[in-house]
C-alpha cells in the first residue's frame, strides 16, 4: 500500500501533471469570462439584431404542453444549441488569440535572448577583452567559436575516418596502382 502512495505522490509530482491542473483552473475561469461575455455582450446584441429574441429560446414545438392532462410540451431546444455552438466558437477564437498572442511574445523573447551572451560566453568574452554589451562584439566571438568548432570537427574527422571515408581512400589506392 506504501508502494502505491509513494507511485501516486511521484506521479502527482510531475511538472506535466501540475500544469495541466494550473490550465484546467485557468481555463475553468476562462469559460467563465468568455461565458459572461456571449450571455451579457454578444447573444443581446445578436437578439436585438432578430428583433429581440433570445436565440435561446429559439424551439421547435413538436406537441405543445395540454393544461387539461398536465403532459409536458415536447420540443427541439435548436435555440440552446446553437448557443452552444457560438459559446463554442467565441471560446475557441479566444483561445486562438490568447495562444497566438503568447507565441510571439514567446519568440520575441527567444530573439532578444539569442541576441545576448549566455553568462560563460560573457565570462570568457572579458578574458578576451571584448564588450558583451556591444552586439558587434557578440557576433564576433561567436563567429570566431562557430569557426573553432568547425576546425575541431575536421580535427577529429581526420583523425577517426568513417567507414567510408576509409573505403574512398582504398579505391583511391586501387584506382593510382591501375594506372
Amino acid at each position: 500500500m506504501k508502494k502505491f502512495f509513494v507511485e501516486f505522490k511521484n506521479f502527482i509530482s510531475k511538472g506535466n501533471i501540475l500544469d495541466l491542473a494550473v490550465a484546467v483552473v485557468i481555463g475553468n475561469a476562462f469559460n467563465a469570462i468568455v461565458s459572461s461575455l456571449v450571455q451579457n455582450i454578444i447573444m443581446p446584441v445578436i437578439g436585438l439584431a432578430v428583433g429581440g429574441i433570445n436565440v435561446a429560446d429559439w424551439k421547435l414545438v413538436i406537441t405543445p404542453a395540454d393544461p387539461a392532462t398536465g403532459a409536458a410540451e415536447a420540443a427541439l431546444y435548436y435555440g440552446r444549441f446553437l448557443q452552444s455552438v457560438i459559446d463554442f466558437l467565441i471560446i475557441a477564437f479566444s483561445v486562438f488569440i490568447a495562444v497566438k498572442a503568447m507565441l510571439r511574445l514567446k519568440e520575441g523573447f527567444k530573439k532578444i535572448n539569442e541576441k545576448r551572451p549566455t553568462a560563460p560566453e560573457k565570462k570568457e568574452m572579458l578574458e578576451l577583452g571584448m564588450d558583451p554589451k556591444k552586439e558587434e562584439d557578440v557576433v564576433s566571438y561567436r563567429k570566431k567559436k562557430a569557426e573553432e568548432a568547425a576546425a575541431r570537427a575536421r580535427e577529429e574527422k581526420e583523425k577517426n575516418p568513417t567507414e567510408i571515408d576509409l573505403l574512398k581512400e582504398i579505391r583511391d589506392l586501387l584506382k593510382g596502382k591501375e594506372n
